[in-house]
């Protein structure tokens, strides 16, 4: 199994004075050495003084906290990523848990609002509908050849906040900082691409700056045409590359999954890994109560990639428990926005939505589902903010001794309902998690560390698994053992105070774990081309990224 990471190409190789400065891959900035500065032509085109990496992290993480607010860090945090990247990965390493939130959810989701007025240097592809016929071509621009991991978007649903077309740019670059912050993946092997097919957002259509294309979205054979050339083009021009899709709308999304995930090694996170980090939350919460899984009865607020996804998963993780297919969708319930999804729908729904249609009398509102259905536990991804009001959080008080409330919606503006809110309307006897952080809740004499269901935790780890092994595919039972491996990390200590998910402290480890399991399991499915390792562990943890200084 080859080492994933770069290394310097050689003395002579390397550019020199301003070039190398210029290279956010080499360039160590004041770190340089006397000795390196004679022999690459830097003398002069630095402050005399050489520092450690060690001291500049110190004046970075400084340089962090005097700033305003959240975008303004994060402005910080890009011009340091876009001019020495070894430097930045250890600034976000070493302070996961500050840097995290400033360098994706939930400050991301207003960086892309802002990505316009904020836009400095391009980082990353720009494909559009205008370059159909020559992606290939486009592809070839990157400087990096050995590309072996991109995230895509077309921009159509960012977060929770809808059509962004080309400003959701930042939604590829702050995947990929996390598949190397968390996961070591090498930056060098990382290429973000935003697919600009136009947008549907008025307000972006009369904006004089947008950055993307003054354009209605083009839609059907047209656009499908387009990604067919995009997903080819990638397969020829980087062909052990793994294609991970990144908030497309909710028809193009399970289209494209079900037209590629055969075809080129791919995932769509927003599906799978929500899925994934989802039902490592459950199980965890499930452990806490001290029940079985199958006892379990879930009901969904949203149907679109994120709800059924997890339902999907959630139905294979009672399938192995011993349940039939049957029973097991039978223990999912969804509400959309027409009301209990039931079999008198079927001719109106989704095909993503039919196998959670149950026979059931119509219900129209959430609040009368929780009454006629009695779950267990709500889930919220539908992007509708203070949707689960405090009478439905009584409501599940009352039906549960430990009512399991996950308010996933990002950001942080359309969040279902607050941790503080969850826990004063269930008298503090609630499991909860949510997807953008909220700080811990005072209650009952007691502080809760609330979770953060963070795909996070699980998308990283399954990308560095897939990609030390080589393997051909992504499956989705890649997916439920990686939410095995993501719930046996969460100890006693962890649920004792509230917490379903590993402190974000534990992000490299848990992203190491995830990737030998997801390694292991391609070796068992035959979907690895490289052999088997004597120490599979090692040599997967060997691939990982540190952000240290080469020695030139």
């Amino acid at each position: 199994m080859a080492n994933l990471g770069l290394s310097a190409t050689g003395e002579h190789n390397l550019p020199t004075g301003y070039a190398l400065l210029s290279d956010p891959l080499l360039n160590k900035g004041t770190a340089f050495t006397e000795d390196e500065r004679n022999r690459y032509g830097l003398r002069g085109m630095l402050p005399p003084r050489v520092f450690t990496i060690e001291e500049q992290e110190a004046r970075a993480l400084a340089a962090v906290r005097k700033k305003s607010d959240n975008l303004e860090k994060y402005i910080f945090l890009t011009d340091l990523q876009q001019r020495n990247e070894v430097l930045f990965y250890r600034l976000v390493i070493n302070n996961l848990a500050e840097m995290l939130p400033l360098i994706y959810t939930p400050t991301v989701g207003q960086a892309c609002l802002e990505f316009g007025s904020i836009f400095r240097k391009p980082r990353g592809l720009y494909i559009s509908i205008k370059d159909k016929g020559r992606i290939r071509e486009v592809l070839l621009n990157w400087p990096q050849q050995k590309v072996k991991l991109i995230v895509v978007t077309d921009g159509q649903r960012i977060l929770g906040l809808g059509d962004l077309g080309a400003l959701g740019m930042g939604i590829p670059i702050g995947k990929l900082s996390l598949y190397t912050g968390c996961a070591g993946v090498h930056p060098g092997y990382c290429l973000p691409i935003t697919l600009d097919v136009g947008t549907d957002n008025e307000t972006l259509l009369k904006d004089p700056f947008y950055l993307g294309l003054n354009q209605k979205r083009v839609e059907g054979p047209a656009y499908d045409e387009f990604l067919e050339e995009f997903v080819m083009a990638v397969k020829e021009v980087y062909p052990d590359c793994l294609l991970q899709f990144e908030d497309f709308g909710n028809r193009n999304a399970f289209a494209l999954l079900h037209e590629y995930r055969d075809r080129i090694c791919s995932f769509n996170d927003d599906i799978q890994g929500t899925a994934s980090v989802s039902v490592a939350g459950i199980i965890s919460a499930v452990r806490r109560m001290g029940g079985k899984l199958a006892d379990q009865k879930l009901l969904f607020l949203g149907a679109g990639e994120a709800g059924t996804g997890i339902g999907e998963l959630w139905t294979e993780a009672l399938r192995h428990e011993g349940l039939s297919e049957e029973e097991a969708r039978k223990r999912c319930w969804f509400v959309d926005s027409k009301g209990l999804i039931t079999k008198s729908r079927w001719e109106s729904l989704n095909d993503h939505k039919r196998p959670f249609a149950h026979e059931h009398a119509p219900v129209a509102t959430f609040e009368e589902a929780v009454d006629a259905i009695k779950p267990t536990a709500i889930i919220g991804v539908a992007g509708m903010a203070r949707t689960f009001t405090p009478a439905i959080l009584q409501k599940m008080a009352a039906l549960n001794k430990t009512p399991i409330v996950f308010a996933l919606s990002n950001p942080t503006s359309k969040a279902e309902c607050t941790a503080q809110e969850a826990y004063e309307h269930t008298a503090g006897r609630v499991i909860f998690a949510s997807g953008s952080p909220f700080p811990p809740v005072e209650f009952g004499g007691k502080t809760w560390q609330t979770g953060q269901c963070n795909n996070v935790y699980i998308f990283p780890g399954v990308g560095l698994g897939v990609l030390a092994c080589r393997a051909t595919k992504v499956t989705d039972s890649m997916f439920l053992i990686a939410a095995r491996t993501l719930a046996e990390m969460v100890t006693d200590a962890d649920l004792a105070v509230g917490r379903v998910y590993p402190s974000l402290s534990m992000i490299r480890e848990a992203s190491a774990r995830i990737a030998v399991a997801v390694a292991e399991e391609a070796y068992k499915l035959g979907l690895a081309q490289v052999a088997r390792p004597a120490d599979l562990n090692a040599a997967v943890r060997s691939c990982m990224f540190t952000p240290e200084y080469e020695q030139f």
